[in-house]
């Protein structure tokens, strides 16, 4: 599969991901390592214990860098810039289609009005 000049890359199939379990599955039992099976509903933890917590927000604060002199130096880079289109934008009046009906309520024409 070729896109333009990069290589779009294969997601692994259903069977190669199988292929890649059961090679490192004999590869940790040839090792000397053994699975213990669990009963269905069996867990880790006993029934009276309250599981720990999940993770979340154990790292420390970070310090953030103050980048306000960046900001700045790039609005007074942008300002001039601005100045310029403000002043030699114009809009062009804007038109539309409006039918023409007779003294029946038949159409006869469509004309282009101009909206300000």
């Amino acid at each position: 599969m070729r896109r333009g000049d990069t290589q779009l890359k294969k997601p692994p199939s259903k069977q190669d991901l199988r292929r890649r379990l059961s090679q490192q599955t004999a590869k940790f039992l040839s090792s000397g390592g053994s699975i213990q099976e669990l009963a269905r509903g069996e867990s880790a933890y006993e029934r009276n214990e309250i599981p720990p917590p999940a993770p979340l927000f154990t790292d420390a604060k970070v310090a953030r860098t103050p980048l306000t002199d960046v900001v700045a130096a790039l609005d007074a880079r942008r300002a001039p810039k601005r100045q310029q289109k403000k002043g030699s934008r114009q809009s062009a009046p804007r038109q539309r289609k409006q039918v023409v009906y007779d003294d029946f309520g038949e159409p006869l024409r469509v004309v282009w009005v101009e909206d300000s």
